[in-house]
């Protein structure tokens, strides 16, 4: 069963940090960029940041959106299958349900089209 699964949500206080991952399984991430999304209460869904897969020089692109430029990291660690969201100085508008998905540079759904059940990050004092 292709899957992908999301863990690492939880409580923490604005200015703490949290750090999600993302695991496939099924398939293989290797050749996919793969993205993490965000949906808060009474909002769209948005793209948050996406990783590229490998390109000829063994090489990966990494895109953010403006909210969280700075703060944000992510990674990949393809023999674990897993993609990972480093979140620092957590602000409370970063609130939401986050998903992981195949992603595009322009911070959209990829092709894939197979999505995680979410992780619940919440950020409050």
């Amino acid at each position: 069963q292709v899957q992908l699964v999301e863990s690492g949500g939880g409580l923490v206080q604005p200015g703490g940090s949290l750090r999600l991952s993302c695991t496939a399984s099924g398939f293989t991430l290797d050749y996919y960029s793969i993205g993490w999304f965000r949906q808060a209460p009474g909002k769209e869904r948005e793209g948050v940041s996406c990783i590229s897969n490998y390109d000829f020089r063994n090489d990966f692109r990494t895109y953010y959106a403006d909210s969280v430029k700075g703060r944000f990291t992510i990674s990949r660690d393809n023999a674990k299958n897993t993609v990972y969201l480093q979140m620092n100085s957590l602000k409370p508008e970063d609130t939401a349900v986050y998903y992981c998905a195949s992603c595009t540079p322009r911070l959209t759904e990829g092709a894939l089209e197979v999505w995680g059940q979410g992780t619940l990050v919440t950020v409050s004092s």
